[in-house]
């Protein structure tokens, strides 16, 4: 025990003595650097895509259905007993018909695709976050089965210049029939906009559920049921666990379908930008082998003093990997704090360079979200400083092996 403390004392008092020096100092400096680089970046990147992640799960497929069933050829019938048999399955927390319309509107440009959906919205509350993007009163106004209310995404509206209380047509194809057949037009009022970010705001907009009934003449018949499960991965089971126990013909799907290449891409990008910093991090602790192959040939005197003394080669090793494990710890602590102020205020940042340059990082009409999202998880932050920490000390054997091998009558009388 003794052995071990009078390593750390002396390894830390050569630590500090080779700052003199100012080669082996800049080195020295350059791979707490890299170090402090590496897991920094390392994790505002984890962060980032931690945050990509949960926008994923709360805005894009709180939205969009976790689960669908739809009708093959036909409507489905008693969609009651559907959402009755949902609720006695485990996992699946809600469910909620829809009618679904598919048609162009036509504005000062030209025609643009839009799909609107016929919904309940006191049922469709319970399997979709969409409420939270929309003012309370318009909400309410969807629950008006005898107005021709509808509600539009904002950017949407943006870019056809619409404001509340306009009128807007929408062209869906008439019934089969035999040769060219007028499209239908219907005439809504806009009763207010949904702004979640992404292309659903493009390609998607809502009215009531009786008022899509009464459109398409479906009575009591809907399009399909949405699903909404307590956990998204479990989605893919327990849709296939609901529609195996219906009678009638019916389309299953679950998100990982429609929307599964965004999370593969997120895990992806994930897990690339984790191998590459990594590597990264891996130089810089590398590094530290210079500075101590360096260090051990300046103290080769000293070392041979301290086993002429009888301090053993596995207390040498000792004295040299304190040093290195010291430039590890500074990297790591300056890192993991830099890392977590930045990614903890990730998102402020990317809106201030957008103001102050102009640009935007990332675009609604390209990707899911127009902002840059952020969740600092803890295990991240230990996860990569563990790793760094552990690279830093890998990198101390060889120079240390050296150091415990030096002979002591060729360093005393200033052999090499």
């Amino acid at each position: 025990m003794m052995n071990q403390f009078v390593s750390l004392w002396i390894g830390f008092r050569f630590y500090v003595a080779r700052q003199s020096n100012r080669f082996i100092s800049f080195i020295s400096f350059a791979s707490t650097a890299g170090i402090a680089l590496g897991v920094a970046v390392l994790i505002v990147v984890l962060s980032a895509m931690n945050g990509f992640e949960q926008q994923l799960q709360q805005r894009l497929l709180g939205i969009v259905a976790q689960g669908e069933l739809t009708g093959v050829e036909a409507p489905l019938e008693n969609w009651q007993k559907i959402v009755a048999s949902a609720q006695k399955i485990k996992g699946i927390e809600a469910a909620a018909p829809f009618i679904t319309m598919q048609g162009l509107v036509q504005r000062q440009g030209g025609f643009h695709g839009l799909t609107v959906f016929g919904i309940d919205p006191a049922l469709e509350a319970k399997v979709s976050t969409l409420p939270e993007f929309v003012k309370p009163d318009v909400w309410q106004a969807l629950e008006q089965a005898e107005k021709n209310n509808i509600l539009l995404g904002a950017s949407l509206a943006k870019k056809f210049n619409l404001q509340i209380g306009d009128k807007l047509s929408l062209f869906t194809p008439a019934h089969k029939s035999k040769g060219l057949a007028k499209p239908k037009s219907h005439q809504f009022v806009i009763a207010g906009f949904y702004d979640v970010g992404g292309e659903i705001e493009q390609t998607t907009a809502y009215i009531s559920l009786a008022h899509a009934s009464n459109l398409l003449d479906m009575q009591d018949n809907v399009s399909g049921v949405r699903i909404k499960v307590d956990n998204v991965f479990d989605a893919p089971r327990l849709i296939r666990e609901l529609g195996y126990s219906q009678q009638q013909y019916m389309y299953i799907s679950d998100w990982t379908r429609t929307q599964g290449h965004l999370y593969q891409d997120i895990q992806l990008v994930r897990m690339i930008m984790y191998i590459v910093l990594a590597l990264v991090i891996a130089v810089a602790c590398f590094n530290i082998v210079s500075t101590l192959v360096m260090a051990v040939r300046d103290k080769e005197s000293e070392i041979a003093i301290l086993m002429t003394m009888g301090m053993k080669r596995a207390s040498i090793m000792m004295i040299f990997m304190v040093q290195g494990a010291f430039n590890g710890l500074l990297g790591c602590g300056l890192g993991g704090l830099i890392g977590t102020l930045v990614a903890a205020n990730l998102s402020a940042i990317a809106k201030g360079i957008e103001s102050i340059f102009g640009v935007q990082l990332l675009s609604g009409d390209i990707y899911f979200i127009d902002f840059l999202p952020s969740q600092l998880q803890l295990t991240d932050v230990v996860a990569v400083i563990g790793l760094a920490f552990v690279m830093s000390l890998i990198a101390t054997i060889y120079p240390a092996w050296k150091a415990s091998h030096t002979a002591p009558a060729r360093a005393l009388a200033g052999g090499s």
